[in-house]
């Protein structure tokens, strides 16, 4: 029975996802499947090429602030050239950047095709999330930011221990196979993806204003997520950056850090679906205010750690918030965002995760040198109070659903002739649409008008959609 039980739990769990979403999901594993580079990066110009430890924090300083520049333009990119044209130039630019960067042997120009792998490989990321949002029904969007979470995590798992061993052989190697496996995801993207980007009408236009970088400054609201997701995610940098450096003054080996970090790893993979699974239909509010908690006290308890276990125990308690918070707030991200405007509004989002991995080297360096590891830990439970505070006073204005309405026609056999505008088929969940005198079956998704506009009760004959 158990054995059925979660058979059933695992097919309930992937299914009722568009064939869309598995090869955007594909593309995502297997991009970090061949994710070698940012792993033994540090490795092979300090062992291979006898640089300083100052000079390789240097290199990875500017691949993150490669992150950083290229998150907005390519949130715009996404909104203008649309979604497949972004991820084709991404993933085709890494590729050709990763290889090119295994063949640098100058300082000055390792640092610079570091600078553009950078650029390159986080110009992706608002592409896939708008595109996910445009193919994936609201109702089944937490699940399948799930989903595609869980693919980054399994990926890197493998791809971590097979670093190790392709190191051993050769590390140009391990630049060469990233950059076939990243050609592999463009040429996946090419075959199998279609634009996802919604067709807006020039009616649609005249009545919605073009969203601009400005403004989604200007979009208060959302600002303040963008900004409490930056205080998250530099609570959860501190596993790949604060933790080593503490334990490596405490004694412990990187073996001991491998083996505590590991457990991270092995929960999301094995627990990511099942905890999704519970978390699916409850409150996104309550949710980021207890993740955001968890994830502050998880790293404080940190202070107190004094055996490999216990330093597992803690990473044990932040990644069941790291499961929780990661698509529960990519979620809030698409709500938030207006249709036309997903990848500008995707790209600010992943500005913030990019500077935190910028700001969180500094600060752990700053913390544990000025006053010790014990600081850091404290202040990661500080941040995270501060993180739930804000999303409990935020969220306490956001409605419960937003709808928006627009009247179908009532007729007596197949609607025809009425176009698709403003929001994609996925977000219309055929249940919703009450049509008279017509069987269910007869009656075919692309009938559908959905629109902009405020929030109306539904009647006979209309159509009722959330809004992202």
């Amino acid at each position: 029975m158990p054995f059925a039980a979660m058979r059933r739990a695992v097919t309930e769990s992937v299914s009722g996802l568009p064939r869309a979403f598995w090869w955007l999901w594909t593309s995502t594993l297997v991009n970090r499947l061949g994710a070698f580079v940012a792993t033994f990066m540090a490795l092979y110009l300090t062992l291979e090429r006898g640089y300083s430890a100052s000079y390789a924090g240097l290199v990875a300083a500017l691949h993150g602030l490669g992150g950083v520049v290229s998150s907005l333009g390519a949130g715009v990119m996404t909104d203008r050239l649309g979604r497949r044209p972004t991820l084709l130039i991404a993933q085709a630019s890494t590729a050709v950047s990763v290889a090119v960067l295994g063949f640098m042997e100058h300082p000055v120009a390792i640092a610079g095709v570091a600078f553009l792998v950078g650029m390159a490989s986080n110009a992706s990321r608002p592409a896939v999330q708008a595109m996910m949002a445009d193919i994936v029904r609201p109702e089944d969007r937490v699940r399948a930011f799930s989903l595609n979470y869980w693919a980054i995590n399994l990926g890197f798992a493998v791809s971590s221990a097979g670093a190790g061993f392709i190191a051993s052989y050769s590390y140009r190697a391990g630049f060469l196979i990233e950059a076939a496996m990243t050609m592999v995801c463009a040429i996946v993207v090419f075959m199998k993806l279609p634009e996802s980007r919604p067709v807006r009408t020039a009616l649609e236009k005249a009545a919605e204003p073009a969203v601009g970088l400005g403004t989604v400054l200007r979009d208060g609201r959302f600002m303040g997520v963008v900004g409490l997701s930056f205080l998250v995610a530099l609570i959860f940098q501190q596993g790949s950056v604060g933790l080593p450096v503490a334990m490596g003054e405490a004694g412990f080996t990187p073996a001991d850090y491998g083996l505590a970090i590991a457990v991270n790893g092995v929960m999301i993979v094995v627990l990511q679906i099942p905890v999704t699974r519970f978390i699916e239909h409850r409150d996104p509010r309550r949710l980021l205010v207890v993740s955001s908690l968890v994830a502050g006290y998880g790293f404080g308890l940190t202070a107190f750690a004094g055996s490999v276990g216990l330093f597992a125990l803690t990473v044990c308690v932040w990644t069941l918030a790291e499961i929780v918070n990661a698509p529960t707030q990519t979620g809030l991200v698409v709500r938030l965002s207006p249709t036309h405007g997903r990848g500008r509004y995707q790209g600010m989002y992943t500005l913030s995760w990019s500077v935190a991995a910028l700001v969180a080297p500094l600060m752990s360096g700053f913390i544990i040198d000025r006053f010790g590891a014990e600081w850091l830990w404290g202040a990661c439970a500080v941040i995270g109070t501060g993180a739930a505070v804000g999303y409990w006073g935020l969220m306490r204005r956001l409605p419960e659903e937003e709808y928006v309405t627009e009247e179908v026609p009532v007729a007596e056999g197949p609607i025809t002739g009425v176009p698709i505008t403003g929001v994609p088929v996925a977000d219309v969940p055929v249940a919703d649409v009450p049509i008279t005198g017509v069987p269910a079956a007869d009656v075919p998704v692309e009938a559908v008008v959905v629109s902009g506009g405020d929030p109306v009760a539904p009647r006979t004959g209309s159509v009722a959609a959330p809004r992202p």
